[in-house]
């Protein structure tokens, strides 16, 4: 993982709490303690920070967009606050059965996020995700990934169901966690 120069995160269980009845407004959205101190620690050490989370709320009408942009605009300044920020972010606001190219784990958000930076080096990015459908989609966008348990699932089957499809994946407790290792081992 000494390459890595870019952190792709999903929102919802990496970056903050998630909720089995969706993140419906600013006041519900609470970061994970330390995942917005890490994301500063990757910038800190030069890496891009991206983004790409489903956000089926959106498609089925059970967000507008304004308020789902307030949500992001907290998620932006209170990561800013503590030095941090995203170089991109992606966002499928599809249900399961809209039948798009960009919901997890379908690769279409990676890799816009790939066109949108110009990335040509595939090995030099890694998913941070809390779900099987993110392991999925980094795998189909021909990327590693690696999991965090913050997540509202089941993170043992998650991780065990992971490494069918990718044997090396490793699993870490929060961003955090993942972070400091990541750059202990010199991300």
């Amino acid at each position: 993982m000494n390459n890595i120069q870019t952190v792709i995160l999903d929102r919802d269980g990496v970056i903050n709490f998630d909720s089995p009845d969706y993140i419906l407004s600013p006041e519900q959205w609470q970061p994970i303690p330390g995942s917005l101190e890490a994301i500063a620690k990757l910038k800190q050490a030069g890496k891009q920070v991206t983004v790409c989370s489903n956000q089926s709320a959106l498609g089925r009408g059970m967000i507008n967009q304004a308020m789902f942009d307030t949500i992001q605009a907290k998620m932006i300044a209170e990561t800013e606050k503590l030095g941090g920020n995203f170089d991109y972010i992606a966002v499928c606001p599809h249900g399961p059965d809209d039948g798009c190219e960009c919901r997890k784990p379908l690769p279409g958000m990676l890799l816009y996020t790939f066109q949108a930076l110009n990335i040509q080096d595939k090995s030099t990015v890694i998913m941070v995700g809390d779900s099987y459908r993110d392991v999925q989609a980094a795998h189909a966008a021909g990327i590693d990934a690696i999991l965090v348990r913050s997540g509202y699932g089941d993170a043992d089957a998650t991780f065990e169901k992971s490494k069918a499809l990718m044997p090396d994946i490793r699993a870490f407790n929060n961003l955090s966690e993942a972070v400091d290792t990541m750059m202990g081992e010199g991300l």
